[in-house]
């Protein structure tokens, strides 16, 4: 059984199968017929492009995934073991982010078992997919590049989309074509540069030869003899006078403008969010909290919106019952911040001993959920209720 079966076919998936006959489509607010196809660009070949992608879903692969609430019990425990069977959070999360840059849509679909209870979410990359009507209520309909189809109900999937213009659901395509042709034309011209420098440097005139044949036995002979690696030419190159009119040929070769270069870069960072020192690793504590703010908290919010209403109902988001992906795992900050931090936030009670071990990627102690104070601290209501603090006499 394939990965699609497990995830679209369980033996009692009739419903779905129900809907792929053709339904009418669920029309948005403008009248517009809502369907997704994947973008034809391939963005992701681009080397420059694949590394900002990825930048960014490596950190956002770090995100930490909760559950919290008392509905459905039996779903909780599976997910807070992993998403699903295939995946961990981690690899999870960098699938969703990396669809979405690509796309600016992504779809996770929920896993049935043979008995259509869910076990878990699994982030899908569908050629095309429908919205359509069935029975009121709409309908998610894909289409993938092996022709296979399923459908899932809307309100059990999480779409999660950048760049939403148009669309009421699905974001719009990349408009990356103009800067990823000015980055096909550079990669070409240093191409070309690297074969110019190989090529021939000198040219002459040789009497006495008037066959082709000859001519080409001589240059393999000449070359042979006194420019490859075995000459034994003891670095003095000897000719006859058979050679004349020696000319030096001089190639205009194409050289990359330095300038040119970053600002073509620059419009890559801009576009996915990153800069060259996210990319290299080298971004200090500050600019990785700008890039914590700009790009990834962001993908946390929407990410944890949108699985929340799939997996729980109105009612059950009304009792307390949510996913969230936060920060925690995020060590971006120096050794001696995270020190100050953790002096700062345990002394006042903010952070529990575990919380603060875990600032450090230390693992958790018996005992270390607990928030301790400093003894020195009072609180403000006391103090003006004895009419000040304590003076020794």
């Amino acid at each position: 059984m394939s990965l699609f079966d497990k995830i679209f076919r369980p033996k009692e998936a009739t419903k779905s199968e129900q809907v792929l006959e053709g339904k009418p489509f669920f029309y948005e607010l403008n009248n517009y017929r809502p369907v997704f196809t994947d973008w034809k660009g391939e963005i992701y070949e681009n080397e420059l492009v694949r590394a900002a992608i990825d930048a960014r879903a490596r950190h956002i692969s770090k995100l930490k995934v909760e559950i919290f609430g008392t509905s459905q019990p039996s779903l909780q425990s599976k997910l807070r073991q992993g998403p699903n069977q295939w995946q961990t959070y981690s690899q999870f999360l960098y699938r969703i982010s990396t669809i979405l840059d690509i796309h600016n849509t992504a779809f996770i679909v929920p896993v049935f078992d043979a008995s259509m209870v869910i076990t878990g979410y699994y982030p899908i990359l569908p050629k095309k997919c429908e919205i359509v009507e069935f029975k009121g209520e709409p309908w998610l309909r894909y289409k993938f590049s092996h022709g296979a189809t399923a459908a899932v109900e809307f309100r059990k999937c999480a779409v999660l989309n950048k760049f939403q213009y148009k669309d009421d659901f699905f974001g719009e395509d990349n408009s990356l074509d103009e800067t990823l042709k000015l980055i096909e034309i550079q990669n070409q011209g240093i191409e070309d540069g690297v074969e110019n420098a190989g090529s021939y440097r000198f040219m002459a005139q040789v009497s006495n030869f008037t066959k082709y044949d000859d001519l080409k036995n001589e240059r393999v002979r000449f070359s042979k003899e006194n420019l490859t690696a075995e000459a034994e030419a003891g670095g003095l190159l000897l000719f006859p006078n058979t050679y004349q009119n020696i000319q030096q040929i001089k190639n205009n070769t194409f050289e990359v403008d330095p300038e040119q270069t970053k600002l073509i870069n620059d419009n890559v960072y801009k576009y996915f969010g990153v800069n060259d020192e996210i990319l290299k690793n080298q971004a200090t504590s500050e600019k990785l909290d700008a890039f914590f703010n700009g790009a990834i908290e962001p993908f946390a919010i929407q990410f944890s919106e949108a699985m929340t209403k799939a997996i729980f109902s109105e009612r059950e988001r009304a009792g307390g019952s949510y996913l969230i992906a936060s920060a925690n795992r995020l060590q971006y900050m120096t050794t001696k911040e995270k020190v100050e931090m953790a002096q700062q936030m345990l002394d006042r009670g903010v952070m529990s001993i575990n919380e603060a071990r875990e600032l450090f990627n230390y693992g958790p102690v018996d005992g270390g959920d607990v928030r301790t104070i400093r003894g020195e601290y009072k609180n403000a209501d006391d103090v003006e209720e004895t009419g000040g603090t304590d003076n020794a006499s």
